[in-house]
């Protein structure tokens, strides 16, 4: 992903029970380049919020411990939508992560098999739950095999609602412009050029000249005329680090960031920024 690698305890970021429960959807997807055609979990307000993909694995024998409860459904083709009720605190599940509110969309359990006496086989077995009613849930659930031994284990691939995080960025105007300061909301992931002219930020500084040749106008995103460069006065870290090229740009002004190359909430990580627009314009 864009924002990077989680720096921070991504659990901070979900969703209550209940405002699970109030966002899941179940879309229907056409097939792209990037996915197969199929029904999806998906939160209603997709600006403010994403889903997170995560798997956990658990010890077969008891049981997983989990409630299970359908929040939409009844459809004869066993469509719907089965989410995590609780999590039983004596059972399987209990210390390993998921949470009230995760739906369950695949099960995967492996196994060992002597073949001819000698060598091993490992069967593997996967079933999708993604977008099941509660009784087609449960029916994939049985349809596993059974477990050979009490050190069988099972991988669950749950899915999970969470807020994106976001970053509150002040930006401030070379003094001579007398223009105020503007306050915008960012999303961690978001290119730092892309989002300020999608919100209608002035940002190129037309008064320098370009890097790479000295002209004017801009590169266009390659990040080599540096015409998009802003000042970070607050909040540097939570942006993406600069690449070799950006680096070798900006060695003398080591406060600058070519807002085209920088990526905002590095890390998925929340806070304030405050950022100097056309930074030559303020020497």
């Amino acid at each position: 992903a864009a924002a990077g690698a989680p720096a921070v305890d991504m659990d901070q970021y979900n969703l209550s029970l209940e405002e699970s429960i109030n966002e899941w959807a179940a879309v229907v997807q056409a097939e792209t380049s990037m996915q197969e055609a199929g029904i999806f979990l998906k939160p209603k307000n997709t600006d403010n919020l994403f889903v997170d993909t995560l798997q956990y694995t658990l010890k077969r024998e008891g049981g997983l411990g989990l409630m299970l409860t359908e929040i939409a459904g009844g459809r004869e083709d066993g469509v719907g939508i089965t989410i995590i009720e609780e999590v039983l605190e004596e059972g399987n599940a209990a210390t390993c992560g998921i949470v009230p509110g995760d739906s369950i969309v695949a099960l995967t359990v492996s196994s060992t098999k002597e073949d001819n006496g000698m060598d091993v086989k490992e069967l593997r077995t996967d079933v999708s739950t993604e977008c099941l009613g509660y009784d087609s849930t449960i029916d994939a659930i049985v349809s596993l095999p059974a477990p050979a031994s009490s050190e069988d284990e099972i991988v669950l691939t749950v899915k999970r609602i969470r807020k994106q995080p976001k970053i509150s960025v002040k930006l401030q105007y070379p003094p001579y412009l007398n223009e105020p300061d503007v306050s915008i909301e960012l999303f961690a992931g978001e290119n730092l050029r892309r989002a300020m002219l999608t919100r209608g930020i002035k940002l190129n500084d037309k008064m320098a000249e370009r890097f790479d040749s000295g002209g004017t106008g801009d590169c266009g995103s390659d990040g080599t005329c540096a015409t998009c460069v802003v000042g970070v006065t607050k909040g540097k870290e939570l942006l993406s680090p600069m690449g070799k090229q950006e680096e070798q740009i900006l060695s003398q002004k080591p406060r600058w960031r070519m807002a085209c190359k920088a990526v905002v909430g590095y890390g998925m990580t929340e806070g304030e920024m405050t950022l100097q627009v056309s930074p030559r314009q303020w020497e």
